[in-house]
């Protein structure tokens, strides 16, 4: 019986530990960034920051799709009338989040020297850590979707990893810029649209007719698009 358990859910067991290898490279190399700028610069390190974590990220998508449908299939909601379009728009609104127009992208690509900011505009006024939302809403869409064991046990692993980087990114800014960190603290929330609903934030709409969010849009449909592609690509990687 215990091999058979084994035998079933070792993927499940795979996928935990392959997000927890990641958190610890990515929120470890993050919580190192202002000891190894002062030695070897913000290009330098922004660039030896994406060689880790860029990889480590696609693998485990690639390793996510080639086995979401392992493990027991605790609900199939697939035919249900409008669950796709559901899916769709959650996950439409999740790579909103996911990837906030907030960045230079001149500096995630380590042209011109990153820095560290204190956002308050566009989607950071509906929450300061955009990219947990963001996690949260597509785990909840492809489980909601999949159904599997497999698609819970990753979805449960991935978001206990954003709330702690949600601590961590919290206590990282606090080091870096304190009082002001914490006056913005008080003016923005983690849960989407809290500050605004009580009187702390307000929403700016015109903050988000910026090229890089309508890049964020067309990027979704290009992905959608590509979407049936990446899992076949996928599919032919033994992984």
């Amino acid at each position: 019986m215990t091999s058979a358990f084994f035998s079933t859910y070792l993927t499940h067991f795979v996928m935990v530990g392959l997000i927890i290898i990641f958190a610890i490279a990515h929120s470890g190399l993050a919580a190192l960034r202002i000891w190894a700028e002062e030695r070897i610069g913000a290009r330098l390190y922004r660039v030896l920051f994406a060689l880790v974590s860029i990889p480590m990220a696609v693998g485990l998508f690639i390793y996510y799709f080639n086995h979401r449908y392992d493990g027991l299939q605790l609900w199939n909601f697939q035919a249900v009338t409008g669950l796709h379009e559901l899916v769709l728009v959650l996950s439409a609104i999740a790579f909103l989040f996911l990837y906030p127009a907030t960045f230079n992208l001149g500096e995630v690509a380590a042209i011109q020297k990153p820095q560290v900011y204190l956002f308050e505009t566009g989607i950071t006024r509906i929450s300061r850590h955009p990219q947990m939302i963001g996690m949260a809403l597509w785990c909840i869409a492809h489980t909601l979707w999949l159904g599997t064991s497999f698609a819970l046990t990753t979805a449960i692993a991935l978001v206990s990893y954003h709330l702690f980087a949600v601590w961590h990114g919290d206590q990282r800014l606090f080091k870096r810029y304190g009082d002001a960190f914490l006056a913005l603290k008080e003016r923005t929330s983690v849960f989407p649209f809290l500050a605004i609903a009580q009187g702390r934030q307000q929403l700016v709409l015109k903050e988000f007719l910026r090229p890089a969010y309508i890049g964020v849009a067309i990027t979704v449909v290009i992905f959608r698009w590509l979407h049936p592609i990446v899992i076949t690509a996928s599919a032919n990687i033994n992984f």
